[in-house]
């Protein structure tokens, strides 16, 4: 049997390969994926993604972050959605996915797991959560490329997205950190259904 092909949109590049990740999980094919120029884009362009979802398949991930709760975020983005689309909220940041593999993570680290937070979409800001766990590693490389130098001004080190990409695509266990969050399981259940509907 063919694996389905599904589009997506995203807000950056690690999201992308949180995406492109669950989709395989799901036995789905990534297709083209759109955005990665922050959540404002995706907001701007969500009409026309939902416009593409009259012909295929499409799924748009999209933070919390400083919003309520997940519904009201996808009411006010999409209260008209196609049968194909599915707007799909990481609480509050896909980095709490990622943390509920507590497991690999901790070893990806090189920290203790007992030092990864065991209800990962109850942080309040997972990608300081997620730098200050790099901070404590056992690992300059991790120190170095995770970690902000002080006074620059940024929250994150130089190459923290692309080591959480490496993690992503080469370590992360979606059906094992789903266990330890529902939004990430419950998007896994909503890309079951698209991937079990695609032609």
């Amino acid at each position: 049997m063919q694996s389905p092909t599904i589009m997506g949109a995203v807000e950056g590049d690690l999201d992308e390969a949180v995406l492109c990740r669950l989709l395989v999980h799901v036995g789905a094919k990534p297709g083209t994926i759109y955005g990665r120029q922050g959540k404002g884009f995706l907001r701007k362009n969500i009409q026309g993604y939902n416009n593409a979802a009259r012909f295929m398949h499409w799924v748009v991930l999209v933070d919390l972050d400083a919003c309520d709760c997940p519904p009201a975020l996808i009411n006010a983005w999409l209260p008209r959605p196609q049968p194909l689309i599915r707007l799909r909220v990481a609480v509050r940041e896909v980095e709490s996915w990622l943390m509920a593999d507590r497991e690999r993570l901790a070893r990806f680290l090189g920290v203790a797991r007992t030092r990864i937070p065991p209800r990962p979409d109850e942080q309040n800001n997972p990608k300081q959560t997620m730098v200050n766990l790099a901070r404590r590693s056992r690992r300059s490389a991790i120190k170095a490329d995770m970690v902000p130098r002080e006074g620059s001004g940024i929250s994150v080190g130089p190459a923290y997205t692309s080591r959480l990409i490496e993690f992503t695509e080469r370590k992360w266990d979606p059906g094992v950190a789903a266990r330890l969050s529902d939004s990430l399981r419950g998007c896994i259940e909503s890309l079951q259904d698209v991937a079990a509907q695609s032609p």
